[in-house]
C-alpha cells in the first residue's frame, strides 16, 4: 500500500556543513536538505481563505474615481491581494484578481498583452468592451474574455459607473518569463465587425464551414448572463442536485468543447435554498463571486464567509469547502483548472460531513 513520502531529517556534522558551504559557493545545494519542502505529501500553500465585501470595494473604487482618471491609470483597478501573499498582486498562488471601475464618459485605453483576462460584470450596464475589432455591450453577470495578445479597450457611454471583476493569469505568465504588451495608437481601437458577430458565427452550435482555429481561446468573447441563467433554470427542472455543487456548469469554447481560455477555467452554479453542500476540496484554488441570493460558505475548519451579490471570496488549494445558501443563489467562480488538467495534476476529493 502507498504511504506518504516523509523524508527523515539528516544529522548535522562539521564535515557536512563544510561540504554544504563549499558546494554552495558553486551554486549547488543538496536535495536531501530541501526534499521535504519540494515534494510534499499534500498541497501546501501560503494562500489563505479571504473575502471582500462589495460594499467596501465599491466605496473605495468611487473614491479612487475622484483621484485618478481611467486614462491616466490605464486601468483603474484595486487588486485583491491574498492575505498570505501580500505584495505579490495575487489572489491565489498563480492568479490575479481585482475590481475595475469605468465612470460615465471614460475610456480605458486600448492595449494588448500576453496575459489572458476575464471580466465578470458586477454592477451597471451600457458600458462596452471591444476585443479585436468587435464591441460588446456589458450587462450585469456577463462573462467576457480577452485572449492573449488581443487588442481590447473599455468605454462607458451610460450615465452610471460600471464595475467588473478582472481575473488574469499574470502570475503564470510572470513565472514563465513570457510577458509581452503593446499600446494602441488610439484610445479606442477601430471597430471592424458588427456587435454580436462572433456570437452569431460561433455561439449557436454552428461553425463557419471553413473555420480553422488559429488559437485555442474561444472565438466567442461574451457569454451573456441572460442565456446562462436561462440554462440553469431549465436544468433545475430535471437535473438531480449534486450534493457537493448543487447545479454547476463550466463555460466552454464552442469550437472545441474545451475551456474558453487555456489557463483559466470559469464556472457557474445554482444552489437551491435549503441545500447544505457536502465537504469538497480540489487542487485548484478558486475565486468565487456572489451573483444572486445570499449564503454562507465554510472554508476549512473555522473560516466562514457570509456572502451576497457581488461579494468575492477565495478558497485555497485542498481546503475543504461547504456552501449553505440562505435562498436560491448563484455563484460564479474561476480557477487554474485548465492548467492543472493539462499537466495531469488536478485532483478532487468528495467527503461527508
Amino acid at each position: 500500500m502507498p504511504h506518504e513520502l516523509t523524508p527523515t531529517a539528516t544529522a548535522d556534522t562539521p564535515e557536512r556543513r563544510a561540504f554544504y558551504e563549499r558546494v554552495g559557493r558553486q551554486n549547488m545545494t543538496p536535495l536531501w536538505l530541501s526534499l521535504a519542502k519540494l515534494v510534499t505529501p499534500k498541497p501546501t500553500s501560503a494562500c489563505l481563505p479571504a473575502a471582500w465585501a462589495f460594499a467596501d470595494v465599491r466605496a473605495a473604487m468611487l473614491e479612487a474615481g475622484g483621484l485618478i482618471t481611467a486614462k491616466e491609470a490605464e486601468r483603474r483597478v484595486l487588486i485583491f491581494e491574498n492575505p498570505g501573499l501580500r505584495g505579490q498582486s495575487k489572489i491565489t498562488t498563480d492568479l490575479y484578481a481585482g475590481v475595475q471601475l469605468v465612470l460615465p464618459g471614460e475610456v480605458a485605453p486600448a492595449h494588448r498583452h500576453a496575459q489572458s483576462a476575464l471580466r465578470f460584470v458586477l454592477e451597471g450596464h451600457g458600458a462596452h468592451t471591444a476585443v479585436n475589432g468587435e464591441r460588446t455591450t456589458m450587462h450585469e453577470g456577463d462573462f467576457i474574455i480577452t485572449p492573449p495578445m488581443a487588442w481590447h479597450d473599455h468605454g462607458n457611454e451610460s450615465g452610471q459607473p460600471v464595475f467588473w471583476l478582472d481575473g488574469l493569469d499574470i502570475p503564470i505568465v510572470q513565472f514563465l518569463d513570457a510577458s509581452f504588451a503593446d499600446h494602441h495608437d488610439h484610445d479606442e481601437q477601430p471597430i471592424v465587425q458588427p456587435e454580436g458577430d462572433s456570437t452569431a458565427r460561433f455561439g449557436h452550435s454552428l461553425l463557419p464551414v471553413d473555420y480553422r482555429p488559429s488559437t485555442r481561446s474561444s472565438p466567442v468573447f461574451n457569454y451573456p448572463y441572460s442565456r446562462t441563467r436561462e440554462t440553469l433554470e431549465r436544468l433545475r427542472r430535471d437535473a438531480a442536485w449534486d450534493p457537493y455543487h448543487g447545479l454547476k456548469m463550466r463555460y466552454v469554447n464552442p469550437a472545441t468543447g474545451g475551456y474558453p481560455m487555456t489557463t483559466i477555467g470559469a464556472f457557474i452554479q445554482l444552489l437551491p435554498s435549503g441545500l447544505v453542500t457536502q465537504p469538497y476540496r480540489s487542487t485548484d484554488a478558486t475565486v468565487f463571486v456572489g451573483v444572486e441570493g445570499r449564503g454562507r460558505t465554510r472554508i476549512g475548519p473555522d473560516f466562514v464567509v457570509e456572502w451576497g451579490p457581488r461579494d468575492v471570496f477565495v478558497v485555497p488549494s485542498w481546503w475543504l469547502v461547504t456552501h449553505e445558501p440562505q435562498e436560491d443563489a448563484v455563484l460564479f467562480s474561476f480557477s487554474d483548472r485548465p492548467v492543472q488538467e493539462a499537466l495531469e495534476l488536478f485532483r478532487e476529493e468528495r467527503t461527508h460531513a
